[in-house]
């Protein structure tokens, strides 16, 4: 089903040198995860996004109503994918709980998740774990990716504020820890009504990978002071 949603265009105020983009198609997807929650989505793809890159949105709940103006914005959270985490249950990291906890917040409070093939900060699937390997020796997750030469954080969210503009959410609430994301989406002409910091996921395998996101990035981590 082909959708009628509008799209922004280049020269809209507040989106400086970001071109448009547009809704290719829309989807229904019902969605079961291994805890028995479920819910439905509105899936959509993209035309014209900056990077050419198969990103999705997920539309969840109401989120029609949170586009109208004088509500509350939509809640978004923009999630990069993770293929150990999202799909094996890696507990290295805590992306999978991340995607489960964002799929049931935004379903009960209307908005989008992003999923973003953005795979380990944006080095890619096998970089990541070259990263992990290094990690093992007791470099952090951050020390890792400069020694593979790569940057510590090489995600760019130009693509995720044209998907939220083609889908009319030019103001949001944003489900995440990570500060850069506010920043960029900023930036990049989405307005951050709010910052919602998702919960803490702390597992023995992945302490220490929260605890350098805590210190070296500043992620909103309520984490134990044991940790």
């Amino acid at each position: 089903m082909m959708t009628t949603l509008t799209t922004a265009g280049a020269d809209e105020p507040g989106t400086p040198g970001t071109p448009a983009a547009g809704v290719r198609t829309q989807v229904t997807v019902p969605l079961a995860f291994p805890d028995s929650y479920r819910t439905t989505a509105e899936v959509f793809t993209f035309t014209g996004l900056a990077d050419g890159l198969e990103h999705l949105a997920l539309g969840l709940g109401d989120w029609r109503a949170r586009l109208t103006d004088g509500g509350d914005a939509p809640l978004v959270r923009p999630h990069s994918e993770c293929l150990t985490g999202d799909v094996f249950g890696s507990q290295r990291c805590d992306c999978g709980p991340q995607l489960r906890e964002a799929a049931q917040a935004i379903t009960e409070a209307g908005g989008f998740l992003l999923y973003l093939r953005q795979e380990g900060r944006g080095i890619g699937l096998y970089a990541k774990l070259d990263a992990y390997a290094l990690q093992d020796t007791g470099l952090d997750t951050y020390e890792a990716n400069r020694a593979l030469g790569r940057g510590e954080d090489e995600r760019d969210y130009t693509a995720a504020a044209q998907m939220l503009r083609a889908l009319g959410a030019g103001r949001i609430r944003l489900l995440s820890n990570n500060p850069d994301k506010a920043l960029q989406l900023e930036s990049l002409g989405v307005q951050v009504t709010e910052r919602v910091p998702t919960g803490v996921h702390l597992s023995d395998a992945n302490a220490r990978y929260l605890r350098a996101k805590v210190t070296h990035t500043h992620h909103t981590i309520a984490l134990p002071l044991a940790v």
